[in-house]
């Protein structure tokens, strides 16, 4: 089923976005260099990850499963920007675009899985 990711425009857009998080969390405090930092990255990093990973698996169920969890990741990372505007580590400047990108993102995943779940309940017929 292998899928060419750099046709995925999904996934080019999930690898923009976790670009901008590293530019965005490079100007927060060193002290959360393990916290919100850390996570933040590791939350961005997870979505295009996922993605890619479900796109090399040999089912649509599959690679449906690892979009759920990018697309749990894409939350995560909501919830982090969001804290860290609310401590004033992120201005709302910076932010309002991550979080347009973000739902973006998340609404081309659910498109994307609800194409997918029409694939898989084809092949059951």
């Amino acid at each position: 089923m292998m899928n060419k990711l750099n046709e995925l425009k999904i996934w080019t857009k999930s690898i923009n976005l976790t670009v901008d998080v590293y530019k965005v969390t490079a100007s927060f405090p060193s002290d959360e260099r393990f916290g919100l930092i850390s996570q933040s990255r590791r939350a961005a990093v997870s979505i295009p990850s996922n993605i890619a990973e479900g796109a090399g698996r040999n089912s649509f169920k599959e690679f449906n499963n690892f979009l759920g969890i990018a697309n749990g990741s894409s939350y995560e990372l909501q919830t982090q920007l969001v804290i860290a505007n609310k401590l004033e580590i992120l201005d709302t400047e910076s932010l309002n675009p991550l979080l347009m990108q973000i739902d973006e993102l998340q609404k081309m995943t659910y498109g994307f899985q609800q194409m997918l779940e029409k694939k898989i309940n084809n092949k059951k017929m």
